[in-house]
């Protein structure tokens, strides 16, 4: 009878959790059906009584990405168009200005220009609002509306206005549109440096980071010879998440890179890297700034996370979301946010961006001073060289001469880079004493 009692018991309590369990979830399924219900009510009377005869499909996406961007601002649809556009990004040539763009208070806000586009060559900078395009507000436009209205055949000309922190009235910048051909990742080297400018996060960047990291280093006569590396990801928008993997693996030997966790804890994904460094440990210097975000994020802040690299300049971007583009019928697709990452020890950089471990800003530009900037010659100071019959230095041999004479001229170059580009030059000074230090320890 215990037994009995027992079971009946039970039967009884789970009724009594279920109903109202059940019931509520078949609330909920009937608000839905009434909601969609209201919205093929709207759809039909704008389709009969709006002023003018309506575009039903544009109509139809305008709801679907109207959907999509109430979540967060980098869900949205693309239409067939958009999305061979966005493949042709990725694979690394597209038409247009060359900026990565995302919206503020209803503006454009310029996450960052691209190297070498018509964007960056016109002075369009990171952190930009854009107000204007050909005299036409962006404001109550959709950001995908306000892109298309920058898109244009490739040679015609298009006037945005600016506004910028630190410059007092909004100003106007004519650029033409070209076909953006992106190089993933330039390599030149800075006496004994390697700089790599790591541009964008697609199908190239790896391949290329691996290419100019052996060039650079046979052309200095091997790894002994080098003093380290600086990874530019200065403006770097971003891009493939499996790229920023394989970019931070190149100088990792072991340890978690990045996690991502969505809705379901099930989903999650932790990504680590693979034995091999392709710098052999060398000191490794990382440039971020307001314009590095998405994948730059998940590489600085591996690297950073691991004590595998100094990281310089300021705060970047900020955007720790992963988004999942799914395609559907007829050629479009969705991109929907499905996750968040995470740096190695578990930090979030969504909305907080990685904070440098030395914190070095770069001059804002203001368009008006550049123009008025005459080119002055820098007055050259006599020396003792320079007199008629000054005695020789008869200490040193011509080989040490020549090694003094070339240690002054890599002086006075980095006096000029500390002119035009401070954070590198930073970085640069950083490695010099971590390399010197080095030596020394070794001795």
């Amino acid at each position: 009878m215990a037994a009995i009692g027992g079971t009946l018991a039970g039967a009884l309590l789970t009724t009594q959790v279920a109903g109202p369990l059940i019931a509520q979830e078949t609330k909920k399924t009937t608000n839905v059906y009434e909601q969609l219900d209201l919205f093929g009510d709207i759809f039909e009377r704008i389709r009969s009584q709006y002023v003018e005869p309506v575009d039903e499909k544009k109509l139809i996406e305008a709801a679907i990405n109207g959907m999509l961007t109430s979540l967060d601002p980098h869900s949205s649809y693309l239409p067939p168009k958009d999305f061979t556009d966005m493949r042709e990004q990725t694979r690394g040539e597209f038409g247009g200005l060359g900026i990565e763009v995302t919206q503020k208070d209803g503006l454009v806000k310029v996450v960052s220009p691209i190297d070498g586009t018509p964007a960056a060559q016109a002075g369009i900078q990171a952190g930009d609002l854009i107000t204007q395009v050909d005299g036409e507000s962006v404001l109550g436009l959709t950001l995908d509306q306000a892109v298309e209205l920058m898109r244009g055949p490739v040679g015609s000309e298009i006037v945005i206005t600016v506004v910028r922190d630190g410059v007092a009235d909004p100003f106007e910048v004519s650029i033409i549109r070209d076909t953006i051909k992106l190089t993933a990742v330039r390599t030149r080297t800075e006496g004994k440096t390697v700089i790599l400018r790591v541009t964008t996060f697609n199908s190239q960047t790896y391949p290329n980071l691996e290419a100019g990291i052996k060039k650079a280093v046979a052309e200095l006569g091997g790894l002994d010879k080098v003093d380290g590396f600086v990874m530019d990801l200065r403006n770097n928008p971003g891009g493939l998440l499996t790229q920023a993997i394989k970019v931070s693996d190149a100088f990792l030997e072991k340890g978690e890179i990045v996690s991502t966790r969505g809705r379901n804890p099930k989903d999650g994904e932790r990504f680590n890297a693979t034995p091999g460094d392709l710098t052999n440990g060398k000191p490794l210097v990382v440039l971020i700034n307001g314009g590095s975000a998405s994948a730059s994020e998940i590489v600085a802040g591996a690297l950073q996370d691991h004590r595998r690299a100094i990281v310089v300049g300021t705060k970047s971007f900020g955007k720790g979301s992963v988004q999942t583009v799914m395609p559907l019928r007829g050629g479009s697709a969705m991109r929907l946010t499905t996750a968040r990452y995470y740096t190695p020890s578990g930090r979030s950089i969504q909305s907080l961006g990685v904070t440098p471990d030395i914190v070095v800003k770069q001059p804002m530009i203001n368009p008006a001073d550049a123009s008025k900037k005459e080119d002055k010659p820098t007055p050259r100071f006599r020396s003792e060289a320079d007199l008629r019959g000054a005695l020789n230095n008869d200490s040193l041999t011509k080989d040490e001469i020549r090694q003094i004479e070339a240690d002054r001229a890599a002086a006075e170059a980095a006096a000029k880079l500390r002119e035009e580009d401070p954070q590198l030059a930073y970085a640069l000074d950083i490695l010099h004493g971590v390399s010197a230090l080095t030596m020394g320890a070794a001795k």
